[in-house]
C-alpha cells in the first residue's frame, strides 16, 4: 500500500515538474503585431522588410514609412517621408491614421497634430520643426524636395 502511494506521489511530482517547466508558446513581437494592425486598418499599407528594431512599411501616399520600435528611449516611433515639399492631404490622413493606431489615441487629435507640424514649416519658423501635441513628439523636417515627419512617444509617459 504504501508502494502504490510512494509511486502515485512520485508520478504526480514528476507530470507537475513536466508541465510547470514546459517554456510558453512563442508570441509574435509587439511591433510585429502593431505593422498587421496598420495593414489591417489602412488601405494600402504593405509590410516590408525589418531590420534593427526597425519595419519598412509602403503606402502610395508616401515614399518611405518606418515604424520603429521598443528602445532605451521611446516606446514607438513613426516615420514618414512625401514626395513633395508640401505634403498632399493624403499624405497626411495617412500619417494621422498610422498614429492613431500605433500610439492608441483617436485620429482627429492625431490629424490635428500631424498637420499643425507640417504648416509650420516655412519661411518664418524654418524647415525643421519640433513640437509636442497630445504626449506626442512630433518633428517636421523639409528639404528642396521632400518633407517628413517623425512622430514618438517617450518612454517616460
Amino acid at each position: 500500500m504504501r508502494r502504490l502511494a510512494r509511486s502515485a506521489a512520485v508520478l504526480a511530482l514528476v507530470a507537475v515538474s513536466m508541465f510547470a517547466f514546459n517554456p510558453s508558446p512563442a508570441r509574435a513581437d509587439r511591433c510585429d503585431d502593431l505593422a498587421a494592425q496598420l495593414k489591417s486598418q489602412i488601405d494600402g499599407v504593405s509590410i516590408g522588410k525589418t531590420a534593427a528594431n526597425v519595419i519598412y512599411l509602403e503606402h502610395p501616399a508616401a515614399k518611405q514609412v518606418r515604424l520603429g520600435c521598443f528602445s532605451r528611449n521611446v516606446t514607438n516611433q513613426l516615420y514618414a517621408a512625401s514626395d513633395s515639399r508640401k505634403p498632399s492631404p493624403a499624405f497626411i490622413n495617412f500619417v494621422a491614421s498610422a498614429a492613431a493606431v500605433i500610439f492608441t489615441i483617436p485620429k482627429p487629435d492625431t490629424l490635428a497634430g500631424a498637420t499643425r507640424c507640417i504648416k509650420r514649416m516655412g519661411f518664418l519658423r524654418g524647415d525643421d520643426i519640433k513640437l509636442r501635441y497630445r504626449r506626442l513628439d512630433m518633428q517636421c523636417t523639409r528639404t528642396k524636395t521632400s518633407a517628413s515627419i517623425t512622430i514618438s512617444r517617450g518612454k517616460d509617459e
